[in-house]
């Protein structure tokens, strides 16, 4: 295998930035979407303030620069506060037409929103492969996943109606109960750029499902794809249930939660950020949280490991859209006795990637959206070459530069002297660490910062050392993955973490759960004047209405 010098400062090899002859080539054609606008209260209408184009990372041949594929309004303060002031007209105390509506009639209204969604099905994965570069299946994959989570959720609330623990009038020690869930409040949900539409809805749908209302940031890179759902949302939702942020989120986000008429906070993204928006609150107490944040997954590949496998599932799971996933596996711990051999196979598994535009067939590595995280990666790998490793994949390609694109890198031996031992990279660069005894990984595991996922390859039938690991690992993350690569599907699956990776659970029961409080009505069993009443309100009441 090939090595750069440990002795010299090590730089990223540069080639030429991956391109288009021009803004029409490929089978697709170059989006322009005008997220010039502002939809406040159920109204789409033009912005009058700043406007920014919105750029591809991928360049254009004819004039050298960034292929721009829309615009984006930049709202200033008052723009945000003017959004909330909306969100709490339409919540109003809990009193508003959303609110108050039957499950039935929200889940209604939400097939429709995404009847008329699907109807922009290709539009959506288009500008979804030029803002953030995903290939065209994992775009594909992330609509049609969002879609089938929708329905599920629906399918979700349905069952939890009729079959749900007090679902029906039951009696327990001399009372009688019937309990629903109802919504939050006012909520503000911020998701990021690298699953922009699965990640919001991950939390939208089940927040709307319950009732709450919503001011919506899209973020900064991948907010486009949002701009192409406005007015699906106005078509299908009461004024004011849904409202779009747009701009720096500082500006914006910051004077929103500052108002303290926010009730939950939905965030996915980074944990600084969160903490930001939390301490911005002035009732704190009173503010429900549901994060997913970051994670540094690791994969450990103990002595009996197939390598084979570990060395595909942990290439999979390294660099499947380039490693800009929270559930990426982000650093690798191998036994020392089969260092070696493992890196060869993971060598020629990252080898057999294919890098281009994302339109391309077989197409794995693609541009990085993020402008500075070349750099950020260039800079993470010289660290860890100053300090006794090497990047084993060079002669092959791997660290190299072409523009936004960066080629997967294999980094080899980390220590937890370096700072990709420790840093979240989310991108194509893959450390990897050995270690003596399985005690090692668990030991790095224990005094680190994340608490998402762990990775564990072992063949191994008597469990012996890997049963060790689960039982460590089992108080420090929320899921081990046996011979497979980390991931937060199924969707039924609980996708929870621990530490600075998330406040929550994620998944299609427990989100509905979350963005929801249990309420009860009771009265006492031997009461036949209160069984009377309770069933006259059973019969109107659009809170305790059955699903049909």
């Amino acid at each position: 295998m090939a090595t750069e010098s440990a002795t010299d400062a090590w730089t990223c090899p540069v080639r030429p930035a991956i391109s288009v002859p021009s803004c029409t080539a490929g089978p697709i054609k170059c989006p322009s979407v005008d997220g010039a606008i502002t939809f406040i209260g159920g109204v789409i209408e033009p912005f009058a303030g700043e406007i920014i184009d919105v750029k591809a990372p991928i360049v254009d041949e004819e004039t050298g620069k960034q292929v721009i594929i829309g615009r984006m309004a930049q709202m200033t303060e008052a723009h945000a506060l003017k959004t909330l002031e909306a969100a709490k007209a339409a919540w109003d105390g809990g009193q508003g037409v959303w609110p108050q509506m039957s499950a039935q009639a929200r889940i209604d209204a939400m097939e429709k929103f995404v009847a008329a969604v699907k109807e922009r099905r290709s539009e959506i994965i288009d500008v979804l492969m030029w803002e953030i570069c995903k290939n065209t299946a994992d775009a594909a994959k992330e609509f049609d996943r969002t879609m089938d989570f929708v329905a599920a959720s629906i399918a979700a609330l349905k069952k939890e109606v009729k079959e749900g623990f007090l679902g029906e009038w039951t009696a327990v020690s001399g009372f009688v109960a019937k309990m629903r869930r109802g919504p939050v409040g006012v909520n503000l949900m911020l998701a990021p750029f690298n699953y922009p539409l699965n990640e919001m809805y991950a939390m939208l749908i089940p927040a709307l499902l319950m009732g709450n209302v919503v001011v919506m940031k899209l973020p900064n890179i991948g907010g486009l794809a949002h701009v192409l759902t406005a007015e699906a949302f106005q078509a299908a939702l009461p004024p004011g249930v849904v409202n779009f942020l747009t701009g720096s989120g500082r500006v914006t986000c910051t004077p929103v939660m500052k108002d303290g008429a926010v009730d939950m906070l939905g965030f996915i993204g980074g944990s600084k950020a969160a903490d930001a928006l939390i301490g911005s609150h002035p009732r704190a107490h009173r503010l429900k949280v549901f994060s997913q944040l970051e994670g540094k997954n690791m994969g450990i590949v103990l002595e009996d490991a197939d390598l084979k496998v570990a060395a595909a599932q942990c290439r999979a799971g390294s660099t499947s859209y380039n490693g800009q996933r929270c559930t990426a596996i982000k650093l690798v711990m191998v036994h020392e006795a089969k260092a070696e051999e493992f890196l060869e196979l993971l060598i020629q598994e990252v080898q057999g990637l294919k890098a281009g535009l994302p339109w391309e067939d077989g197409v794995s590595i693609t541009p990085l959206p993020e402008p500075n995280k070349p750099a950020y990666l260039e800079e993470l790998i010289a660290d860890a070459v100053s300090k006794g490793a090497t990047v084993v994949n060079a002669d092959t390609g791997g660290g190299t530069r072409s523009g936004a694109l960066f080629q997967p890198a294999i980094v080899y031996p980390v220590t937890s002297e370096m700072r990709l031992f420790h840093e979240e990279q989310f991108g194509p660069v893959i450390p990897v660490a050995k270690f003596a005894s399985p005690s090692e990984p668990l030991a790095a595991a224990k005094q680190h910062w994340n608490g998402q996922q762990s990775a564990i390859f072992t063949a191994d039938p008597t469990g012996e050392s890997a049963a060790k690991l689960v039982d460590g690992l089992a108080t420090i993350v929320g899921r081990i993955n046996l011979n497979v690569q980390c991931a937060r599907s199924p969707d039924v699956f609980p996708f929870s973490g621990r530490r600075s990776s998330a406040m929550g659970t994620m998944s299609v029961t427990a989100a509905l759960q979350y963005f929801s409080i249990e309420t009860s009505v009771v009265y006492e069993e031997k009461s036949e004047v209160s069984a009377a009443a309770a069933r006259g309100i059973d019969a109107k009441s659009n809170f305790l209405k059955p699903i049909s």
